[in-house]
């Protein structure tokens, strides 16, 4: 038996044997379903309560008619609708009552695949700018996804804010891609000479290009070495940065040879360190956020992992990519983006939200009008502390 399946149908049984129950779950949508069938069911629902059909009206014993209307309004958005399937979906309702907690099961399995989904579209658009060079659509996809994660925390009734899992997913460092590759190690070797060649331009880059940043592990730690050089004031040459990669145990553990530091120190060095900066951004960019994705897809993968948490360590794997794109503006010279304006409380709905789903109500009666409900933050309930 499938727990979400089951939870979906439920809803839908609880809401055909008591419409009352449609306003208690103002909070779900019918994007919210897994299946179409389920979704066109409970969009028609919604709209026969919107256009006060009978069976809202009376709220003694509900008519036919409502059933036989949602099936006739649902099957003109799917196929496959028969007159049975209704009388399945009221089968597999225990009590009508639990509406709310079926519905907030229903909206538990929507936000994991919702994460998901978008992880996959911001690792797609992170591999396509690898392969063009760019960081468009990575940073625009990444927006996206950051803006619906906060959509789905105020639905759910939790806080946005990000928090480190204790066991972090497991990750693997992203490389760039094959036809990419041997480009993006050039430009780091061809920066290395200029800054060995040229020690006056690491000013151009030590400001927002980090060790981190380029693709091959061995360039980055002999940046390092050039950055401490830089640091301290002392000069730059092939024997002081041979002399530091010595110091640092760079030579003893593998990490770098002389011959791969001499390749780089004879090189040819004339050329622009920021332009070249620049390029190993790009691409760095594109790497972070092809690992944010993974390791974001990772965690909504995990069926065990409660939406509060899932939606708080998602936007903790966004933090690397944050703190590039700020390094990339800087180099670009762009503004940093103005902060948040302070709230002084979690919106309505967010606390509607979660008091609808903290405990399971009798159906609204007829003459009670169903609207948002404004709460203080201090009655939410103690289950958001959970997740």
């Amino acid at each position: 038996m499938n727990p979400l399946l089951s939870a979906e149908q439920a809803v839908l049984g609880s809401v055909l044997l008591d419409p009352g129950q449609l306003a208690h779950l103002d909070w779900l949508s019918p994007d919210h379903f897994c299946r179409p069938i389920h979704q066109a069911l409970f969009a028609a629902l919604r709209k026969l309560r919107t256009e006060n059909h009978p069976a809202v009206a009376t709220g003694e014993r509900v008519p036919l008619s409502w059933v036989t209307d949602a099936v006739a309004e649902a099957s003109n958005h799917v196929r496959g609708l028969t007159a049975v399937y209704p009388h399945i979906l009221i089968s597999a309702c225990p009590h009508p009552e639990h509406a709310p907690v079926y519905g907030r099961m229903v909206l538990e399995g929507a936000i994991h695949r919702s994460v998901t989904a978008q992880a996959i579209r911001l690792h797609q658009a992170a591999r396509a700018d690898a392969l063009q060079g760019a960081v468009e659509g990575a940073l625009h996809h990444a927006d996206v996804l950051a803006g619906v994660l906060e959509d789905l925390a105020h639905r759910w009734g939790s806080d946005p804010r990000p928090v480190a899992p204790a066991t972090p997913p497991p990750t693997t460092p992203v490389a760039p891609p094959p036809a990419r590759a041997d480009q993006v190690a050039e430009d780091e070797q061809f920066l290395l000479a200029v800054l060995v060649e040229q020690p006056k331009a690491m000013d151009e880059v030590v400001g927002w290009l980090r060790p981190g940043d380029f693709a091959d592990p061995a360039h980055g730690q002999l940046y390092r070495c050039v950055g401490a050089l830089h640091h301290r004031g002392e000069p730059i040459d092939r024997i002081t940065v041979l002399w530091e990669a010595q110091r640092r145990g760079l030579l003893a553990d593998g990490t770098l040879t002389a011959e791969q530091l001499t390749a780089v120190c004879d090189g040819v060095g004339a050329g622009s360190a920021e332009w070249l900066g620049e390029q190993i951004m790009r691409s760095s960019v594109a790497r972070t956020a092809a690992a944010s994705a993974r390791a974001i897809r990772a965690l909504a993968e995990n069926e065990t992992l409660a939406p509060g948490m899932l939606i708080s360590h998602a936007l903790h794997a966004l933090g690397p990519l944050d703190e590039v794109r700020a390094r990339w503006q800087a180099a670009n010279g762009a503004p940093a983006p103005p902060p948040a304006p302070p709230t002084d409380g979690p919106p309505t709905a967010q606390v509607h939200a979660a008091l609808a789903r903290s405990t399971a109500r009798p159906a609204a009666r007829p003459s009670e009008c169903p609207g948002p409900v404004s709460t203080p933050s201090a009655a939410r309930p103690p289950w958001r502390a959970h997740g």
